[in-house]
């Protein structure tokens, strides 16, 4: 099989298209995981004061219900990056809410919280299943010791999450504790790019028991579908991204975050319209280690809002309704 996907990406390569790889990952219930390999473009910079751009290892958003890996503004994103020297891979993931249907009103929502934990941690075993992947084929040429988590939305929390898990190796083990085994040893993330994201758990707010990777947050201020501060009760709950960047901040930890005024969870598709901030976040937090720390509030009229988006209820989107 291997052997027919490098034919077809010599064939894409001479015919002057987008050359793409794709292999199955993992096995999992009744689901196949697959992921594509889209490498930087011809002549494009792989390497920045003689160090090594990161590959973006992204993950997709959809509620936990739905989405791909391959959508067009995804792709178009890719391209950017590939244009601009770092090579990406897109992953899938289980859908732990694709058949749920919610509850009425605040009870429905928090009756809800169990299943949304429950995809969350589906998600990161599968994010670690697919670096285990990358580890076990070094023919592929992905430095898995050079990998900066991306997510939109749900993809955002699997992004989190993951890297919330790794900083927390050395953590007591508990009921909640996600396991790390198919992580190579001493494995950490370079860092995370975050659109509209946070951590759920059911034990309480999340401590980082060590400095996590440099993660960038891009977040609305309105955002109900993920929230912006926190959303829950007794200990069970999403805690998002001003929440997060609150404890970082206290700790002195690498991070940046940039805040939408008026925006609400159309900022999880806005990876196309923050480029800048974003190569920014790699070259320097990242790749240079520079303690490179932002917090912006951005009033900006021209980015684009999505009206389904600011005002779809969890009962809309998990029902139908």
């Amino acid at each position: 099989m291997k052997r027919i996907l490098f034919v077809l990406v010599a064939a894409c390569a001479i015919l002057n298209l987008s050359a793409q790889e794709t292999y199955l990952f993992a096995q999992k219930d009744t689901a196949s995981l697959y992921l594509d390999i889209h490498r930087p473009s011809p002549d494009a910079p792989t390497v920045l004061d003689s160090l090594q751009k990161p590959t973006i290892l992204y993950v997709f958003g959809g509620g936990f219900k739905s989405g791909a890996r391959n959508s067009e503004y995804q792709l178009k994103w890719f391209k950017t990056l590939n244009d601009n020297g770092y090579t990406v891979v897109a992953i899938d993931y289980r859908l732990g809410m694709k058949h749920y249907k919610m509850g009425k009103g605040f009870i429905g929502i928090a009756k809800s919280v169990n299943q949304f934990y429950e995809s969350q941690k589906m998600g990161v075993e599968d994010v670690f299943s697919a670096i285990s992947f990358l580890a076990q084929h070094p023919e592929l040429n992905i430095d898995i010791h050079n990998i900066v988590m991306a997510g939109s939305s749900a993809g955002a929390i699997i992004s989190l999450a993951s890297a919330y898990t790794v900083a927390n190796a050395n953590a007591k083990t508990t009921k909640y504790t996600i396991s790390r085994d198919e992580l190579p040893e001493n494995f950490q993330f370079k860092g995370v790019l975050s659109f509209a994201g946070g951590i759920i758990s059911l034990n309480g707010a999340p401590k980082f028991q060590s400095a996590p990777c440099p993660i960038l947050f891009f977040h609305g201020l309105n955002d109900n579908a993920v929230a912006y501060k926190h959303v829950g009760a007794f200990g069970k709950g999403i805690w998002g991204s001003s929440f997060i960047v609150s404890k970082f901040k206290n700790k002195g930890y690498n991070y940046s975050i940039w805040r939408f005024k008026d925006r609400a969870h159309d900022v999880a598709a806005y990876m196309n319209l923050l480029l800048p901030e974003e190569l920014a976040f790699l070259e320097n937090n990242v790749i240079r280690s520079t303690p490179r720390i932002i917090d912006a509030m951005v009033d900006n009229p021209a980015l684009p809002v999505w009206k389904a988006w600011s005002t779809m209820t969890p009962q809309e989107m998990y029902n139908g309704e």
